[in-house]
């Protein structure tokens, strides 16, 4: 009997060391994805950006990557609910969108696609963390120029107390359901695969979520996120 519990002890805490070992490599490859992406971005707005909108679109990407390093070197996963945010305010939605897309529309160009940021009429202000929320959505228009393509376009709207932002494209769709994606991201060892995952945990700590609305054509996916009211400390 002595044996047998020690051998099945032993056999827990292989499989104990198995499992942190498992989600060590996933962390570190969704790490990867979120340094491979901004640098990326940042690199392709330096070559393809007038220097006005250079510096802006480039200083946001790199804060970005530092994101991804920080939370590397606190040893917590990107989609933990763990990872802080910084306090939350008033965040307009229009003028965050405006001030990425710069960036956005030379990766755009390097994937061959076309990117439409559509205007945001007005202060559309959601409550969130100014940079995560960035981080949320640079994944999900990643995600649409290099696995959907064609026509990208980007959109915010508010409706009561709540905000949606919304990238389509013109691709194939996606091939499961977000849940099914997101899930089958947390064990993947490869740095590709992760935007859906991180841009669904960011929507959670903001008390929002990811989804997927109906499409003709393509993938439209939406942030759903609580809306700000006009009086709340401004974080744009």
């Amino acid at each position: 009997m002595t044996a047998w519990l020690a051998a099945l002890a032993w056999a827990l805490a292989a499989s104990a060391v198995g499992v942190r070992e498992r989600r060590r490599v996933a962390h570190v490859a969704r790490t990867g994805h979120e340094i491979r992406g901004p640098l990326s971005a940042a690199r392709l707005a330096l070559d393809g950006l007038e220097p006005t909108a250079r510096v802006q679109a480039v200083e946001l990407e790199l804060r970005r990557a530092v994101l991804a390093l920080d939370d590397l070197a606190a040893g917590r996963p990107l989609t933990a609910r763990s990872a802080p945010l910084d306090p939350l305010g008033a965040v307009d939605a229009g003028r965050l969108l405006a001030e990425i897309a710069p960036a956005w529309h030379a990766l755009a160009a390097a994937h061959g696609a076309c990117l439409r940021v559509e205007p945001v009429p007005g202060e559309l202000l959601v409550r969130a963390d100014r940079l995560r929320l960035a981080q949320a959505c640079a994944n999900l228009v990643a995600n649409a120029l290099e696995h959907g393509g064609g026509q990208v376009t980007v959109r915010a709207s508010g409706a009561g107390d709540r905000v949606r932002l919304e990238v389509a494209d013109q691709g194939p769709g996606l091939p499961a359901p977000v849940a099914e994606l997101v899930a089958a991201a947390r064990g993947r060892r490869s740095a590709r695969g992760h935007g859906l995952a991180i841009a669904a945990a960011i929507a959670d700590r903001h008390h929002g979520r990811l989804t997927a609305a109906p499409s003709g054509r393509g993938a439209r996916m939406v942030l759903d996120l609580p809306a700000a009211r006009a009086a709340a400390p401004r974080a744009s």
